[in-house]
């Protein structure tokens, strides 16, 4: 069964390129778009895809609140967001994900990796450009010393500790498992046990705890 996904983009000819490079995937299909933030939101909630790829920077309402609209916090039922833009600055990616999005990619990802985003988002994982994360992250390590972070609900065993600062060096899930010479499916456990124990939602605030608590030293 084809993953459905909305698209938009205040650019035609953006929005007409990921339309086609989403649909020539045999298992993703394009079942709308919008030019405006806006808009986007009024399809999405019409149309119920499961995964929405958004652009930032839109008219009327912006990616990042139309991700909030659809999936932040207290909202039913959210929707999958991706944030695609040309613009790889940190305080909008964690903007990004603060309002829920399921993943972040800039515009030259390619398309495998706009596919492989596309399809974390819809298994509810999130996938977020590994050179997006070490920049997150070096900005986060130059602002200085953070609020003192909660601690874990339960303390992480050590093989959760190896996947953490795996993550934090903005390792993928499939660098992950060959690192430490165990599955796929084993990595996106022990993701999946951190963000429960943690209390955080994505890998980014998995790797932004990691370096709150020393776990990963400072830049």
């Amino acid at each position: 069964m084809s993953v459905t996904v909305l698209v938009a983009d205040d650019q035609e000819i953006i929005r007409t390129g990921l339309t086609m490079i989403l649909d020539a995937q045999p298992d993703i299909e394009v079942v709308g778009a919008a030019a405006d933030g806006k808009r986007a939101v009024e399809l999405a909630r019409e149309l119920r895809p499961d995964v929405c790829l958004f652009d930032i920077r839109m008219p009327l309402v912006d990616g990042i609140e139309a991700t909030r609209a659809l999936a932040g916090p207290g909202v039913p039922d959210p929707l999958a967001v991706v944030v695609i833009t040309t613009f790889d600055l940190d305080e909008l990616v964690y903007a990004a994900l603060r309002a829920g999005a399921k993943g972040f990619l800039l515009k030259d990802a390619g398309p495998a990796l706009l596919a492989q985003a596309v399809h974390a988002a819809a298994n509810g994982e999130a996938l977020i450009a590994p050179s997006v994360t070490a920049r997150l992250l070096g900005a986060f390590a130059a602002a200085g010393p953070p609020t003192p972070p909660a601690q874990p609900v339960e303390p992480l065993t050590e093989r959760e500790e190896q996947v953490l600062a795996a993550v934090a060096a903005g390792s993928t899930n499939s660098e992950i498992a060959l690192q430490l010479h165990i599955t796929l499916s084993t990595v996106k456990s022990h993701i999946t046990s951190l963000m429960t124990k943690l209390g955080v939602r994505n890998r980014v605030e998995i790797a932004a705890w990691a370096y709150e608590t020393g776990r990963v030293g400072r830049r």
